[in-house]
């Protein structure tokens, strides 16, 4: 298969003017892509001058099935042609009746899960605010323990949470009733970082509250892809049990497959207390979030968390739609497990080359290279080729693989050629590509 991808000239002239005028500063990604996108399909984005580029963003994995997947788009289409109903705060319609019905039906009981579902505001940050909230309102507790690398939203709450500095300062007032532990492996292979949060939780004189809730990622997507391994996760799961906190676990990156199970937890001894989901949820990039919780911690007084955007039935029906093509067996899963396996080798090939390493599990993979200046210049160059890539990591060190799970394997493949050819030039003079 012969794919064609063709970034627009780079001298070529676009609206950035009107958004430099008009737009706030706070813009980020379009300061690394400076085009006007005007479509997109499948794998692919479009700019206004003509510009075909693959995406291996896929909106930070709000777009795991791709952009516009053409069942997905039908049956919005066809929702909104019959007049279906938009927005409906929390009322009953049959969107959401549709929803709960398959993701109980698809998702909770083959994975033999119990829980009900919160429709909370559209985001990820709002399903992390409602799950603090409601650890907090059941236990009596106030402190929260959260990890090293951490992101879980960009709200007062979400944000005392994660862990960027960053991220923290823009904040304007203290981020307290959170303590920031050692995430899985960050003191080296060698170090237990469950047994240090053990020994402060049982020491009476370590000046750790008892926390309300351990809130954590199975995989860190925007803190560098440090991916926890099941015997740590299991291990904070059983010391959240014995000291009366809430495990909450943040699937809003991880999760709808990213990692390859639907759930990033699912196979590893423990079930969350809640979950929080957004991003894929939808399937085609709506907003929507929703926050997970066993039945007994349903303790909510009506109208105690609400929102406006508590409940958006275009995204209704489009996860639902997702749900049903890619989640009735286990095909699909099958396939992006397979996908990720491919995406590894290929990605510990590219590093053993070039004497960088591997992090991340599944279709959530990236490399490492040691510098933010470095992995800057490679995304840079690789957008110059046509390929829309991203950083993450404490210091942006990253160089993030997030493409659509349905990417064909030998697109997958060119995309990592153009990955791995910029890797190179830019390791190989990184000043002079830097400053280009």
């Amino acid at each position: 298969m012969t794919v064609q991808i063709r970034p627009a000239p780079t001298a070529s002239p676009y609206a950035g003017r009107l958004y430099e005028r008009l737009e706030s500063q706070v813009r980020s990604y379009s300061r690394a892509m400076p085009r006007q996108f005007a479509r997109a399909e499948g794998v692919w984005m479009y700019d206004s001058l003509g510009g075909r580029y693959l995406d291996f963003l896929s909106g930070c994995s709000s777009l795991n099935y791709g952009h516009n997947h053409p069942a997905l788009k039908a049956a919005l289409m066809d929702y909104i042609a019959n007049d279906g109903i938009a927005h409906s705060l929390d009322l009953h319609t049959e969107a959401k009746a549709a929803f709960l019905r398959t993701f109980d039906e698809v998702i909770l009981r083959p994975r033999g899960l119990v829980y009900r579902a919160m429709f909370t505001g559209p985001t990820g940050t709002n399903a992390v605010e409602a799950a603090l909230k409601l650890a907090r309102k059941v236990t009596g507790r106030t402190q929260v323990v959260a990890f090293t690398n951490g992101f879980h939203g960009m709200t007062l709450g979400a944000l005392s949470c994660t862990g960027n500095a960053a991220k923290r300062d823009g904040a304007g007032v203290p981020l307290t009733y959170v303590t920031h532990e050692p995430y899985d492996g960050y003191f080296g292979p060698d170090v237990d970082t469950t047994a240090l949060l053990e020994r402060r939780l049982r020491d009476h004189s370590a000046g750790l509250d008892a926390p309300a809730a351990i809130l954590v990622e199975a995989v860190q997507g925007e803190g560098g892809l440090q991916a926890a391994s099941p015997a740590w996760l299991l291990r904070i799961a059983e010391v959240a049990r014995e000291h009366g906190a809430l495990l909450i676990l943040d699937d809003i990156q991880a999760g709808c497959g990213r990692t390859g199970p639907f759930f990033s937890f699912e196979g590893m001894g423990f079930v969350p207390d809640i979950v929080t989901m957004a991003k894929s949820l939808s399937g085609m990039g709506s907003p929507f979030a929703l926050t997970l919780l066993r039945p007994e911690l349903d303790v909510w007084s009506p109208g105690e968390h609400n929102g406006t955007f508590r409940g958006n039935n275009h995204a209704f029906v489009t996860a639902t739609a997702a749900l049903r093509l890619f989640w009735s067996d286990g095909r699909f899963e099958a396939d992006v497990r397979r996908r990720g396996g491919l995406l590894g080798r290929r990605l510990d090939a590219i590093a053993r080359s070039l004497g960088l390493s591997v992090r991340g599990r599944g279709m959530m993979r990236g490399l490492v290279t040691g510098s933010g200046e470095i992995a800057a210049a490679i995304t840079r160059l690789a957008f110059a080729k046509g390929l829309i890539i991203e950083t993450s990591g404490s210091d942006d060190e990253v160089v993030k693989v997030l493409a659509p799970l349905v990417i064909d394997d030998d697109v997958l493949a060119m995309g990592l050629d153009i990955l791995e050819d910029c890797a190179r030039q830019v390791l190989s003079a990184p000043l002079r590509v830097a400053a280009e």
